[in-house]
């Protein structure tokens, strides 16, 4: 398992608790913040990256 070190929330999450955590590396982690101990979902970075790329062109 990866450490909570590597994990961090967006900048727009603020405080809130009912967020989403990320871990950027070759593979990106993906996790709720309510339920840590439930494990992540994996995706290529790759992929990571394309998706934010097309979140922010529709932001």
């Amino acid at each position: 398992m990866y450490s909570s070190q590597r994990f961090h929330k967006s900048s727009y999450s603020a405080n809130e608790s009912a967020c989403v955590e990320v871990a950027e590396g070759s593979e990106t982690l993906l996790r709720d913040t309510q339920h840590r101990e439930a494990g992540h979902l994996s995706f290529p970075a790759s992929e990571w990256a394309t998706l934010l790329g097309a979140a922010r062109r529709e932001a």
